[in-house]
């Protein structure tokens, strides 16, 4: 029984020995490999594009002043015109008619004035001749002065009779370029019907909203007198570059509730008339960083709304650690804080590892990343 106790007892040290080199062999096959990258310091040029809207620095609705027909067009669409050139004419028989009108009635009463100043000077001599009454000298002013007001008023009529007729003669009210023509000549046209659009294009402004993160970093680099921050490049909405450089001139007052973003203006020069109003494309915003740590957008994840890679130490076990991003650029995050040069991370596959496994690095270097 001894002897059969023994033999069972040394079979079960040799299972159990077996078992163990067996697992360990096993768990040294199971390691994972991945790419792993150690983080290294970069002079870089961090490139932001944002949506924009562009605007002719004056865009404004040409309509009409007076009722009428529309008479004669001077201008075709996509024109371009002067200051004060002459783009419609609306029927002035009817203003012109109203002009004579106001300019009788003016000579009319200009003649009862002198009338009734002649009238002062009678009854003023048979005053002081004490034929009548001072009474009647009282009447006589009253009459006159009368005349007077009612010149005053005929003369504000024939002023707003020379307005109205001037406004059957409609002009450019800057350089600019004519927009398109709705109504064509012979239209009956009423008070405040659009007649057309004139652009001022030679500089246009560009409008894109930034959020209150990137406000605040171009605040407190505008602060140290940083002003390459002002500078701004547009991309066409074909994706060329437009060869013209642009400047951020102001910004809006308050930040939009939905978004928590707020908008800035841009100017840009337009010598060759090439942007339109209304045309879309990209504000390209360049900022020189210097020494900046990057690591790739495939070694971060997110958890409760913080970013976090996976650290490799020297034992090759991986560590989770949050970090802060200051801004991201293509396929890659620049760190802001929480991760120091010198550190491996791994840069891939993160989704299928755990926090404290070892891996089996496969080293990556970070300018083969950069260069992909």
């Amino acid at each position: 029984m001894r002897h059969y106790t023994g033999i069972l007892t040394s079979l079960t040290a040799l299972f159990m020995a077996g078992c163990a080199t067996k697992g360990e062999s096993t768990n040294k096959e199971a390691l994972k490999s991945l790419p792993v990258t150690t983080l290294v310091t970069k002079d870089t040029t961090l490139h932001r594009s944002y949506v924009t809207d562009i605007q002719a620095v004056q865009n404004v609705e040409i309509r009409a002043r007076v009722n009428g027909f529309l008479d004669k067009i001077f201008v075709d669409e996509g024109q371009e015109v002067k200051k004060g050139q002459l783009l419609f004419g609306i029927s002035d028989a009817e203003y012109r008619a109203e002009l004579v009108k106001a300019k009788a009635v003016l000579s009319s009463l200009i003649a009862e004035s002198k009338a009734a100043a002649l009238e002062v000077d009678r009854v003023t001599l048979l005053v002081d001749k004490k034929v009548i009454a001072s009474s009647e000298l009282e009447v006589a002013n009253a009459k006159l002065t009368a005349a007077q007001a009612k010149i005053e008023e005929a003369r504000s009529a024939v002023s707003n009779a020379e307005m109205r007729l001037s406004y059957t003669s409609i002009r450019a009210p800057f350089d600019g370029i004519v927009d398109r023509i709705p109504l064509k000549k012979g239209s009956l046209i009423s008070e405040g019907s659009l007649l057309t659009t004139v652009s001022d294009t030679r500089e246009v402004y560009a409008y894109f909203n930034v959020s209150e993160t990137e406000y605040l970093q171009y605040n407190k680099a505008l602060a140290k007198g940083d002003n390459s921050y002002r500078k701004v490049a547009l991309v066409l909405a074909d994706g060329s570059d437009y060869n013209q450089p642009g400047n951020i001139e102001t910004m809006e007052g308050e930040f939009e509730e939905n978004t928590g973003s707020i908008a800035f203006r841009a100017r840009f020069p337009n010598p060759s008339k090439l942007l339109k109003h209304g045309a879309s494309g990209k504000v390209r915003l360049t900022t020189e960083m210097d020494s900046a740590v990057i690591i790739p957008q495939k070694a971060v994840f997110e958890m409760q709304d913080k970013n976090y890679v996976f650290v490799v130490d020297a034992a090759n076990k991986v560590k989770m650690r949050n970090f802060i991003p200051q801004a991201r650029f293509a396929h890659f995050y620049i760190v802001k804080s929480g991760l120091t040069p010198g550190e491996r991370i791994v840069c891939e596959g993160v989704r299928n590892i755990r926090d404290g496994i070892e891996i089996a690095p496969r080293s990556l270097p970070m300018d083969s990343l950069l260069s992909l």
